[in-house]
């Protein structure tokens, strides 16, 4: 009997996963497995937690989801912890497997991890197959080699739009064969030196993880609420849960797949009219592919101060007092301060609010934007490797961008999107007066 491990990691989702449909094709039983990296709850060199609060407390309901929407279809999910080069070999030589099938790492420590695996099972005669399941686009598809593609976006996109197009989603499978698995495990927050959140009644929206909740919301933004007809006009407000998709966070995860949102968005475009909004969801969804392949091009860069530019002028130290003066909202500019406040007690920020904190810490404070990166890092629902590190390179002047240091003028700033000091008000004031 042919056995395979299907190794989930951020493709929490039955629907659009190559990697599972591709194990079932090729064995005759399946072992669903996540593990808890125990690197992933560490504390790292800038002395952020890699995971925080926020993000761990969705990962646990998305896990939950996943195994609810196995044990439907006659699987489950083994939740193993530790470090995935042991807990995966140990896995393997319980349930005999012949191959590890899982979804393919193109960042750096991630990568790091996945090469370890396969060192490992391949003692014992277990190979790894992996698939890339995260972007809209295949790399065999783009028109240009990895090491060719353009440095600057916009030719980039250009080219993508011109040139390529966007493959069919994978059906979710009607049956999966696995031995008996037994009931989930989940650990508790506190088990990996986390806390429980505490939902904040300011909350843009209540993200709550899982493929079945990211289906509701794509299904609400496009044909209940049609939000997606004035997205365009609406991304860059700061307020309540229909200025943007808040996609994000099921993305990061991969409880939904861009392919998936994709392809919902042209049944959409089918049943009502295209519009510039239509298009700019896709654009946004270009940029994310797009540091996905920055990463796989350019590697551990995006992880060094002087970043794929190597620019090693006027890099600037770390000053931990001011640091935490951003952290807190403590900077004396009311409106970075809301924003930071937000992110918090929240652990969501929008893209406005995230461009002006990332742009003020790193030309106002001037301090080594890696910190900025690594508190996000922590503090992020939405946290996704590529697109943070690969965001918060350009706006420091050491990625993408071709203009250098992009400097915001934040009363400018603060005067076109809260003009009414709406959003300020509601998060400079303090809880007791909230009640």
């Amino acid at each position: 009997m042919k056995t395979s491990i299907v190794w989930f990691k951020t493709d929490l989702r039955l629907h659009d996963n190559e990697t599972l449909v591709k194990a079932i094709e090729q064995s005759d039983e399946i072992i669903p497995v996540y593990c808890f990296d125990e690197s992933h709850f560490k504390t790292t060199d800038f002395g952020f937690k890699k995971t925080g609060n926020f993000r761990a407390q969705f990962l646990l309901e998305s896990l939950a989801d996943l195994d609810k929407n196995l044990r439907a279809l006659g699987s489950g999910l083994i939740i193993v912890r530790g470090k995935p080069e042991y807990e995966l070999f140990k896995t393997v030589q319980k349930y005999k497997a012949q191959k590890i099938f899982c979804k393919k790492e193109v960042a750096f420590e991630e990568k790091k991890t996945q090469e370890l695996v396969e060192k490992e099972v391949w003692k014992i005669h277990c190979s790894l197959e992996t698939y890339s399941t995260s972007t809209l686009y295949y790399a065999q598809d783009l028109p240009f080699a990895l090491k060719d593609i353009p440095d600057v976006f916009t030719n980039f996109r250009k080219r993508i739009e011109k040139e390529a197009n966007v493959s069919e989603v994978f059906l979710k499978p009607n049956t999966i064969k696995s031995p008996v698995i037994e009931e989930l495990c989940l650990p508790l927050i506190e088990e990996l030196g986390l806390h429980s959140i505490t939902n904040d009644c300011r909350a843009a929206i209540n993200f709550k993880g899982g493929e079945t909740e990211g289906y509701k919301r794509l299904n609400h933004y496009f044909f209940e609420a049609k939000a997606i007809a004035t997205y365009k006009e609406t991304r860059n407000g700061m307020i309540g849960e229909s200025y943007s998709t808040k996609f994000s966070a099921w993305l990061s995860l991969g409880c939904l797949s861009p392919r998936e949102i994709y392809s919902e968005l042209k049944k959409y475009e089918a049943q009502f009219t295209p519009n510039e909004s239509s298009y700019w969801l896709e654009f946004e969804l270009l940029w994310r592919d797009y540091f996905r392949f920055m990463m796989k091009k350019h590697s551990n860069k995006f992880f060094q101060q002087a970043g794929i530019k190597a620019k090693t002028d006027n890099l600037h130290k770390h000053n931990n007092e001011l640091l935490y003066t951003w952290i807190k909202g403590e900077t004396g500019d009311d409106f970075i301060d809301a924003n930071m406040i937000e992110l918090k007690l929240t652990g969501f920020m929008s893209n406005r609010g995230r461009q002006n904190v990332t742009s003020y810490l790193c030309n106002n404070l001037k301090l080594d934007w890696r910190y900025g990166a690594a508190y996000f890092e922590q503090q992020l629902i939405d946290y996704d490797v590529c697109s943070n590190w690969g965001n918060w390179a350009y706006l420091a002047g050491v990625g993408n961008d071709p203009r250098g240091n992009r400097t915001f003028n934040f009363e400018k700033q603060a005067n076109e999107y809260d003009k009414s000091k709406k959003y300020r008000n509601m998060w400079l004031i303090s809880g007791t007066e909230l009640k």
